[in-house]
C-alpha cells in the first residue's frame, strides 16, 4: 500500500457533478481529473459556467459530487456522513470568499471575528492565536477596528485569517481579488504566498485574475467540466523579476500551456486553432501520427 505521506492533498477522478430539477438536468463537471500535491498554490481559471465554482464548493464540503472520487488529504469525500463532514469543514479545510459578507460579521471588531470560529473548537489562547493570525495578515494594529473602519483589502486579509483559525491543511480561496483594487489584490496574493511558504499550507484559489501567473507555478484550466490544459511556470517569479531589473524587455511568457489527456485519450482543442482550420463542432476530421507527433485534419466526407 503507498505510503498516505506521498499521497495528493487533492485527489480527483472521474469527478462528476450533475445538477437536477424537475425539468432539468445539467452536468457542471464531466469527469474532471486533478491532482494537488501537498503544499503546492494553485490557480484554477475558467470561463462562467466551466465548474471551476462548483469543484471549490465540493473541495470545501459544500456540495457533494454526484460520481468519481474525491480525495483530501486521504479522505473521501464521497463517502463522509453529515458528522464528519462537519469535521471536515472546521479541521481540514479554510474558505475565504470573495464576498465578505459571508466571511465576516460586521458588528464584530477584527479580532473578535478572528477568535469566532475558535469557540466551537475548544482552542486555547483564543485572543493570544486571533493577534499572531492578524499579525500574521499585517493587521495586528488595527484589531480592535470594526469593519466600516477597515479598507475591502484589509477586510479581505482578515477573512484569510478567519480561514486560519483552525490550523486548516487546505486553503480555499474563491475570487479573493475580485473585488478590491490593484494595490490590495497585490497584498492579498503575496500574502497567499508567504502563508503556503512559511506554512507549507496547500492554497487553491478560484480566479479570473490573470496577475496569478505570475504569482504561482501551476494554472489549471477548466472547461466544460473537465480539466482543459495546465500553465506551467518556466522560470520563478524571482528570476523573472531580476529581468526586469536589468531592464529586458517587460512581459515575456513566464509560463507554457499544456494541453491535458483524460484516461480515454480525450483531448480539449482550443477553439482559436479549429476555426483557424475551419473546423467546427462535430466535424469530422482525420488523426494521423507522423513521426513524433499526431496531426489533425479536416476531411469531408465523398458526397
Amino acid at each position: 500500500m503507498e505510503n498516505e505521506n506521498n499521497q495528493p492533498m487533492v485527489l480527483c477522478d472521474n469527478l462528476v457533478k450533475i445538477y437536477k430539477t424537475s425539468e432539468l438536468e445539467v452536468m457542471a463537471l464531466q469527469g474532471l481529473d486533478l491532482a494537488v500535491e501537498k503544499g503546492e498554490l494553485i490557480a484554477i481559471i475558467g470561463n462562467s459556467g466551466s465548474g471551476k465554482s462548483t469543484l471549490l464548493n465540493m473541495l470545501g464540503g459544500l456540495d457533494r459530487p454526484s460520481a468519481g472520487r474525491l480525495l483530501v488529504d486521504g479522505q473521501d469525500l464521497l463517502k463522509m456522513n453529515r458528522q464528519q463532514m462537519v469535521l471536515y469543514k472546521r479541521k481540514t479545510a479554510g474558505f475565504v470568499w470573495q464576498n465578505n459578507a459571508r466571511n465576516l460579521i460586521p458588528y464584530l471588531t477584527a479580532i473578535e471575528n478572528v477568535e469566532l470560529p475558535m469557540l466551537i473548537s475548544a482552542v486555547k489562547e483564543k485572543r493570544e492565536k486571533a493577534l499572531n493570525l492578524l499579525d500574521m495578515v499585517g493587521l495586528k494594529s488595527k484589531k480592535d477596528h470594526q469593519l466600516f473602519q477597515l479598507s475591502g483589502g484589509e477586510q479581505q486579509r482578515v477573512a484569510i485569517a478567519i480561514a486560519l483559525a483552525n490550523d486548516p491543511k487546505l486553503l480555499l480561496a474563491d475570487e479573493p481579488t475580485g473585488s478590491v483594487d490593484t494595490k490590495s489584490a497585490n497584498t492579498i496574493l503575496e500574502l497567499f504566498k508567504m502563508l503556503n511558504s512559511a506554512l507549507g499550507l496547500t492554497i487553491i484559489i478560484v480566479t479570473h485574475d490573470m496577475q496569478l501567473s505570475r504569482k504561482v507555478n501551476r494554472i489549471v484550466n477548466i472547461r466544460n467540466g473537465r480539466t482543459s490544459s495546465e500553465f506551467i511556470m518556466t522560470k520563478s517569479y524571482l528570476e523573472e523579476l531580476e529581468e526586469l531589473e536589468e531592464n529586458q524587455q517587460a512581459g515575456e511568457v513566464s509560463h507554457i500551456e499544456l494541453s491535458v489527456i483524460d484516461k480515454v485519450g480525450r483531448l480539449q482543442i482550443p477553439a482559436k486553432y479549429l476555426e483557424s482550420l475551419g473546423i467546427k463542432g462535430k466535424d469530422k476530421v482525420k488523426v494521423a501520427l507522423e513521426d513524433d507527433r499526431i496531426t489533425l485534419q479536416p476531411y469531408k466526407l465523398p458526397n
